[in-house]
C-alpha cells in the first residue's frame, strides 16, 4: 500500500512509538532501534522486530549513523524514518541512507542542508517572495561587521547561530558592547553544540508570536494543512501549542500560508516539513525565520483540525505516491491544544528529574489524545531529552478547548519523577493565558513577575 515493506524507526520515545503505530496501520513490518537504555521502552514493545544500535548515550546509539545503517542492513530495512530530533535533519545521514539504496522518509539530503542553514534558508526564502526579517546580508566574520550590520537594521537586534536550533546560540543585543560580547558567546555555543560558530542578526520584533505552517510535499507539488501558534515558550523552547492560530486574520492566514506552500515548492520539498514566522502583533506583518525540515513535536494539533495522518502521509510519499491531497479539500474544524509533559521539577527551576514511573492514568473521553512512550513501572533514562508525553485537546471553540484541557490535566494519575504537571494548572489560571494576549517571551516575563 505504501511502496515501504521493511521500515527502520530511527529514533526514540513518543515519536518512536507514534511512528510505529502509523507505520503498521499502512501494513508495513516496523522495527524499532534502540540503545541499551531502551531495552524495555514501549518502541520496542509495539514493533514487529527490535534491533539495538548501540549505549546507552545518544551518540553511541542514535546518534550514530553508522550503527544505524548497519542496522538498517541487518534487519533488511528498506525505508529509514528519522522522527525529530538526532539525525532528523541531519543532511549526510539523509544522504548515507539514500546511498545504500534505502527509502529516507523526508526531503532530500540537499534540501535539509539548504534549509538547515539559516543564513542561506533565509537567502532562499527572500528569492521565492517570502517575508523575511530585515537583518545582516549574511554570516558574521567580525565583531566590526556586527556592529557594522547593526548599524543598519537597529537596535534591539538577535544574534542568531546560523546552524542554530532548539533555541541554542541566540542572543539579545541592544547596544553595541552587547553585541560584540553577544557574538563571542553565541559563536561558542553554536560551535559546541553544531560544529559550526557562524553567526547572522536579525531585528529583535517585541512581543512577537511564533506561529508555524505545516506543509507536505511530494517533490513537485505542496499544500498546506494551515497553522499553529507556538508563542507560550519557555527558554526559546515550546511547551504548549495551538491550532489554528485564533489571533491572524482571515487575510493574514491566506497570506502566511500560500508563502509557506511557496517556498516549499521552489525548493521542490518531499515529506512533511513545518515554515515557522514571526507575527508582528503591532503591525500584522510576518516575517520567515527557519523552516523544519521534519515532523514537529507538535504535529497532533494539526492533524485533530485537519483529520489527516502526517505520519502516514510521509511514509505514502516515500513510498512513491503522489501527493494525496488537494489543497481546496483541506479544512479546519475546531481547535485544539498540545502540552508538553515533561519529566522536570518546576520548582526547582525545570531541573531533569528522570526515574521510575510508580503509576500512571491517562485522561479519556472524546477530544483527548496521549502520544506518549510512557507506562507504569517504565523508568524514564536520563540520557535524552525529558518530554515524557504530549496531552491533546480539541473542541469546537477555544473556550471548549481550554475547559478540555483543564479537565483532562485533572484526571492524569502520574507518581514518580517530578513532572511539568503542576506547570500547566498554574499557566490556566492566568488570565492572559484565557484571553489569548500572549507573545514568545511571555512566560519569563510572567515568571519574573511571581519571584
Amino acid at each position: 500500500m505504501s511502496g515501504i515493506s521493511r521500515l527502520l524507526v530511527a529514533n526514540r520515545g513518543e515519536i518512536a512509538v507514534r511512528t510505529i503505530r502509523a507505520a503498521k496501520e499502512l501494513g508495513i513490518t516496523v522495527i524499532a532501534a534502540h540503545s541499551d537504555a531502551d531495552t524495555d521502552s514501549l518502541a520496542v514493545r509495539l514493533a514487529d522486530e527490535a534491533v539495538n544500535v548501540g549505549g546507552a548515550h545518544a551518540r553511541k546509539s542514535y546518534l550514530n549513523r553508522e550503527a544505524l545503517l548497519a542496522a538498517a542492513k541487518e534487519v533488511s530495512a528498506d525505508a529509514v524514518h528519522p522522527g525529530y530530533g538526532f539525525l532528523a535533519e541531519n543532511s549526510a545521514f539523509a544522504q548515507a541512507v539514500t546511498d545504500a539504496g534505502l527509502i529516507w522518509v523526508g526531503p532530500s539530503s540537499e534540501t535539509i542542508a539548504r534549509m538547515g542553514h539559516k543564513a542561506a534558508a533565509i537567502a532562499t526564502a527572500r528569492s521565492a517572495g517570502v517575508p523575511v526579517v530585515p537583518g545582516s546580508a549574511g554570516l558574521l566574520r567580525s565583531p566590526e561587521e556586527g556592529v557594522a550590520a547593526a548599524a543598519e537594521v537597529g537596535y534591539p537586534v538577535l544574534i542568531k547561530a546560523a546552524a542554530g536550533g532548539g533555541g541554542r546560540g541566540i542572543r539579545v543585543a541592544h547596544d553595541d558592547a552587547e553585541l560584540v560580547a553577544g557574538m563571542a558567546s553565541a559563536q561558542q555555543e553554536a560551535e559546541a553544540a553544531f560544529g559550526d560558530g557562524g553567526v547572522y542578526l536579525e531585528r529583535f520584533i517585541d512581543k512577537a508570536r511564533h506561529i508555524e505552517v505545516q506543509i507536505l510535499g511530494d517533490g513537485t507539488r505542496a499544500v498546506h494543512f494551515y497553522e499553529r501558534d507556538c508563542s507560550l515558550q519557555r527558554r526559546r523552547q515550546k511547551v504548549w501549542e495551538e491550532a489554528p492560530a485564533a489571533a491572524l486574520s482571515p487575510e493574514v492566514r491566506e497570506r502566511i500560508c500560500a508563502s509557506a506552500v511557496a517556498l516549499a515548492e521552489a525548493v521542490g520539498y518531499s515529506g512533511a516539513g513545518t515554515v515557522e514566522y514571526l507575527y508582528d502583533q503591532a503591525t500584522d506583518d510576518f516575517f520567515f525565520i527557519e523552516m523544519n525540515t521534519r515532523i514537529q513535536v507538535e504535529h497532533p494539533i494539526t492533524e485533530e483540525v485537519c483529520g489527516v495522518d502526517l505520519i502516514q502521509a510521509m511514509l505514502l510519499v516515500a513510498g512513491g505516491h503522489r501527493l494525496p491531497y488537494r489543497q481546496e479539500d483541506i479544512r479546519v474544524g475546531g481547535h485544539a491544544i498540545e502540552i508538553r509533559i515533561n519529566a522536570e521539577d518546576p520548582d526547582r527551576d525545570f531541573m531533569p528529574a528522570p526515574g521510575r514511573i510508580e503509576s500512571l492514568v491517562w485522561p479519556l473521553g472524546p477530544g483527548v489524545r496521549i502520544d506518549s512512550m510512557a507506562y507504569p513501572g517504565y523508568t524514564i533514562p536520563p540520557y535524552y531529552d525529558s518530554l515524557i508525553g504530549k496531552l491533546i485537546v480539541r473542541a469546537e471553540t477555544r473556550d471548549l478547548a481550554l475547559a478540555r484541557l483543564r479537565r483532562a490535566l485533572d484526571e492524569i494519575e502520574l507518581s514518580g519523577p517530578a513532572t511539568t504537571l503542576p506547570f500547566f494548572g498554574r499557566l490556566l489560571d492566568q488570565s492572559d493565558v484565557l484571553d489569548n494576549h500572549l507573545h514568545t517571551t511571555w512566560i519569563e516575563q510572567w515568571m519574573e513577575s511571581q519571584s
